[in-house]
């Protein structure tokens, strides 16, 4: 059954996605308000998709906050990527440079503001970033960040990644620590039914030192390992 419904998920799912990247296109004429209500609608569909098709239950533990807050999220699948402008108000996500690069998708998600994330490309490009986030925040948007750099399988701490530190130093934001178990359903060909469970953790305060901070961050977004 679970295979079945992996069948019917997929076409339905990417399908109309793919007219969503057009519609994305069509909407940056008229700026970023439009582009957000398309991608909010592909969130939406996407929920639908899961929790109609796949059989999964959604629950979010604890109260997600509104504003300019470094949204640190635990990583297990694209479902959480996709799942974000549904958690969280208007969310400006770090996101691979690489994806800018995409025909339409990348232009759209400039001008939705999306962060792009450029490793290994040396100050000129971290200062971008930086300025990118600040303009975010000005705006009273949440950053959102997957802080161990990549996805990994559920049960899998890996250590947080360097640059986060940084970034948080620089930013001076609380940080608000978002625990995911998706992995064992969602991630893989078939998708399994069962329950996905958001925990959000206690907001961890701004300033403190780069130890207490990521010891703090990767306890709270591994919580449901």
């Amino acid at each position: 059954m679970a295979a079945l419904r992996s069948l019917l998920f997929y076409p339905l799912f990417y399908g109309f996605s793919a007219m969503l990247v057009i519609a994305s296109v069509l909407a940056s004429i008229s700026g970023r308000d439009a582009i957000a209500s398309v991608v909010n609608l592909w969130g939406r569909w996407h929920r639908w998709c899961v929790t109609s098709l796949l059989g999964i239950e959604i629950i979010v533990d604890g109260e997600v906050p509104e504003g300019a807050y470094l949204i640190a999220v635990k990583h297990e699948s694209f479902f959480e990527a996709i799942d974000m402008p549904i958690l969280f108000s208007f969310p400006a996500v770090f996101a691979k440079r690489e994806l800018f690069l995409i025909p339409g998708w990348g232009y759209s998600a400039k001008i939705y503001g999306l962060i792009p994330v450029a490793r290994d490309k040396g100050a000129k490009a971290l200062r971008e970033m930086i300025a990118t986030a600040k303009l975010r925040v000005a705006e009273g948007r949440p950053l959102v960040i997957f802080p161990e750099g990549t996805r990994v399988d559920h049960g899998k701490g890996p250590s947080l990644q360097s640059g986060f530190a940084g970034l948080y130093k620089l930013l001076a934001l609380p940080v608000v620590p978002v625990a995911v178990n998706s992995g064992p359903l969602y991630h893989g060909w078939v998708k399994r039914p069962g329950t996905i469970t958001y925990r959000v953790g206690e907001t961890i305060p701004a300033g403190l030192p780069r130890g207490e901070l990521e010891t703090r961050v990767h306890a709270a977004i591994n919580a449901l390992n």
